[in-house]
């Protein structure tokens, strides 16, 4: 965990940040893609694995793979970043590419598994890759047990699911739990206003790990029983996040990973209390791409 006094007086309250771009991959996904994998069986583990992905789950399931011991098949967009697309590549996956206006990854996928006889490990909408991502809470709990919210991103929803899960269980309700996505993807906040799922007809977002059009149906129940709320968050408050992050805090950010402090710093979460832990999901990014979001975005200093 890590803070900052500059944070703090911006901020107006003590915020602790879960740094999740400094886990093995380079993001929060290596949790569930290797809790999921370890819990494969010989027979699966034989047969392979297939996945979908931006990329960090992809990355993340193909160094799961490799420590498991089973072949990865990773089906990707042909626009995802190529940090992300050379990271699947150097684990040792075989990387499918789709084109994401004409075909779904999930159909993809799932011709490519029947094929090979293979086991589809999605991102989010999986019980044990919800659990394994919600150990981010069970670290973040035991360092600071009187947080009194958390404000996490929000893709599919399989982070801000386990975590609520684990605080719940571990402080109860008077732990605020606040979700954040790209107001060009805000899937889940109008999924949790109209108490159904609800799928974008179109996305739009430079946090390319937050571009899932519906939440996943697993991940909806468990938010829509135990987030307090969720909030958006505009590109250019993305942009400004990922700037103060590097000016201030000396930490490289990828958009996705930056939507929660983006909340925080332009008081979208609302009142979250004197002390309030924030995760930072990741920072996969290519420095191109990185240096035009932050050269778009205001001075931190």
């Amino acid at each position: 965990m890590l803070t900052s006094a500059d944070l703090d007086e911006r901020a107006k309250a003590e915020v602790v940040l879960k740094p999740e771009m400094l886990q093995r991959t380079g993001s929060f996904k290596f949790r569930g893609a290797l809790n999921r994998l370890a819990c494969t069986t010989p027979a699966e583990r034989s047969a392979g694995v297939v996945t979908y992905s931006s990329g960090n789950h992809g990355a993340a399931v193909a160094l799961a793979g490799r420590i498991v011991g089973t072949h990865v098949t990773v089906v990707a967009p042909v626009d995802a970043p190529r940090i992300k697309l050379e990271a699947i590549r150097s684990f040792g996956a075989q990387l499918r590419l789709y084109e994401p206006g004409s075909q779904r990854r999930e159909d993809v996928a799932a011709a490519i598994a029947r094929d090979q006889g293979a086991l589809v490990v999605p991102p989010f909408d999986d019980v044990e890759v919800m659990a394994g991502q919600g150990t981010v809470a069970l670290e973040i709990v035991d360092e600071h047990p009187d947080l009194g919210a958390v404000v996490v991103p929000v893709g599919g929803g399989g982070l801000l699911a386990g975590i609520a899960t684990a605080v719940r269980a571990l402080v109860g309700p008077g732990c605020r739990i606040v979700g954040v996505e790209p107001t060009g993807a805000d899937d889940t906040r109008r999924s949790l206003a109209a108490g159904r799922r609800v799928e974008l007809g179109e996305v739009s977002t430079s946090a390319d790990g937050l571009r899932a059009p519906t939440p996943g149906a697993l991940t909806f129940e468990v938010n829509r029983r135990l987030v307090d709320r969720v909030v958006v968050v505009s590109e250019p408050q993305i942009a400004d996040a990922m700037r103060y992050c590097f000016e201030e805090l000396k930490l490289v950010v990828e958009p996705s990973g930056a939507v929660g402090l983006a909340a925080v710093l332009a008081g979208a979460a609302g009142d979250l209390g004197p002390r309030v832990g924030v995760v930072l999901s990741g920072g996969n990014v290519d420095v191109r791409r990185f240096a035009e979001l932050c050269e778009t975005a205001r001075p931190a200093i």
